[in-house]
């Protein structure tokens, strides 16, 4: 069976990161993808960052805090949880490694290391709340130069691993990440009007985390159907009937949570075309979904022009679902208004990643699922239904993106227009891709594209040189990277969009 269905912990498959020569005695290709593409990023930040660099500096706004006391409380306490958490897991990481290496064998597990950086992050972040930081200001030039240098550096050690015939670290192509996103900002926000511009920095995360809401539901849409075989093109439909469905129903019944129900409802039924026709009668299921795609756009268009703009008062004002604060979480500095000042969807949001992970991964009925979108005829042989597995998981995606669909009408705006949902069911297609069909790497990747959405209307306001739509064309750009495998190998599930016949 490939790779994909053995699972170290974290998820990550298990070929995503080769066997170093000398450890098991197998010969190994290196390839110069990784090296060229951190090559090529590296000159592009030097020209950027170093070269094309103002002299003017950076400002980084972080959020006053809503009740000065408990938030003073909430950092001190989150600062001393995340300070202990960093120590041991750090302490894990390093006495894993130093185990592996002694018995020849990796022995870290996939979680690890990304659990470590979090926390070290919700450290920095709670340091500052303790020293009650308002603001940070960063020399452009001075940044620029030394984000060019590490670029540079990093690069230079991946094209010398290459040529030594060693795979590259993880923590290379992620530090590279880090150093590049500073520069990018520290010279994107420099740029723009004024003797020091700045931008809020907690303002426009808390942005990119609610334009995230409706594609990290669509993308978890597609992982749930591509893990188990079906390529689910329909979740730009999913969407926006589940948004057209909440705002009707919560309109007529005057329940906004009767709304989201609908919507959950409405999601499950565009899957269930979807797996009828797809599964059953063997049809392509890329034209399935493109196909169901222009029949909810037209349809709720056509609803929308002849009934809800006739009535709108009765069929079209579901109202909102208000933003819940979790106690004493959302009072941490930088972190809390961010992740736990949501409302029920948000919160939905992170239950649904956390589920679907540690379903798929942790549980026997992960390990089917996978096992199905692998190696079908395999999993038939030892006693499991294929064709039924696929069809509970696709109606089980399209649940999950019609509540996803829902935040555009309960949450983002009170009512519903024509396609709404604009095209962000492509972009959680573009997302499930970018993030190696994982529920983590999707949830992430969805976080990306949604603070490059926010990032374009944050640098118009602020009147910085560079083009809006550029930002709207880099996840785009950076998926074509990871699919390219310029950011390691990025690979579907054997199985996905073939159509299983038993016999």
């Amino acid at each position: 069976m490939s790779t994909t269905t053995t699972q170290s912990g974290g998820g990550t498959p298990a070929g995503n990161a080769p066997a170093r020569p000398g450890k098991t005695g197998a010969t190994e290709l290196v390839s110069w993808k990784a090296g060229i593409g951190l090559s090529l990023l590296a000159i592009l930040g030097t020209v950027l960052f170093g070269f094309m660099s103002d002299s003017k500096s950076a400002g980084f706004g972080i959020a006053e805090a809503a009740n000065e006391a408990a938030s003073s409380v909430a950092a001190l306490v989150t600062f001393i949880l995340a300070l202990l958490l960093s120590v041991g897991l750090g302490y894990m990481w390093f006495a894993r490694r130093r185990s592996g290496r002694a018995s020849g064998s990796a022995s870290v597990p996939g979680w690890l290391p990304p659990s470590t950086v979090a926390a070290v992050v919700v450290l920095g972040l709670a340091a500052l709340g303790v020293a009650k930081v308002s603001k940070i200001t960063l020399p452009s030039a001075a940044i620029g130069w030394i984000a060019s240098v590490i670029l540079l550096g990093l690069a230079g050690y991946t094209v010398y691993l290459t040529q030594a015939k060693k795979a590259t670290p993880r923590w290379v192509g992620g530090t590279f990440a880090a150093v590049f996103l500073i520069g990018f900002m520290v010279w994107i926000v420099a740029g723009g009007n004024g003797d020091e511009p700045s931008i809020s920095l907690a303002g426009l995360i808390a942005g990119s985390v609610t334009l995230a809401v409706p594609l990290v539901f669509g993308s978890l849409s597609g992982v749930l159907c591509e893990r188990v075989g079906v390529v689910n093109i329909a979740i730009e439909g999913q969407l926006l009937l589940g948004a057209f469905s909440a705002a009707v129903v919560a309109t007529v019944t005057h329940n906004v949570y009767a709304g989201l129900v609908a919507a959950a409802v409405a999601g499950a039924l565009v899957s269930l075309v979807l797996a009828v026709v797809s599964i059953k009668y063997l049809v392509n299921q890329i034209i399935v979904g493109v196909v169901l795609n222009v029949l909810i756009s037209g349809l709720t268009s056509f609803l929308f022009s002849t009934l809800l703009t006739a009535d709108p008062d009765g069929l079209n004002k579901p109202g909102r679902l208000p933003p819940v604060d979790i106690p004493f979480l959302s009072d941490i500095p930088i972190i809390g208004p961010i992740l736990f000042h949501q409302s029920l969807v948000g919160y939905l949001m992170y239950i649904a990643v956390i589920v679907v992970y540690l379903g798929l991964f942790h549980t026997k009925w992960g390990l089917r699922v996978r096992a199905v979108g692998e190696h079908p005829q395999a999993a038939d042989t030892v006693g499991i239904n294929v064709n039924r597995t696929r069809f509970w998981n696709v109606l089980m995606g399209g649940a999950i993106a019609g509540i996803g669909g829902s935040f555009f009408t309960l949450v983002s705006v009170d009512a519903f227009s024509k396609d709404m949902s604009g095209g962000r069911g492509y972009i959680a297609l573009a997302a499930l891709i970018f993030g190696r069909w994982n529920p983590i790497g999707a949830f992430l990747a969805a976080l990306l594209f949604g603070f490059a959405d926010n990032l374009q209307s944050v640098i118009t306001i602020i009147g910085s040189p560079v083009p809006s739509q550029f930002m709207a064309m880099l996840p785009y750009a950076l998926t074509v990277f990871a699919v390219a495998g310029l950011v390691g190998r990025s690979r579907p599930p054997a199985a996905s969009g073939i159509p299983y016949v038993k016999g």
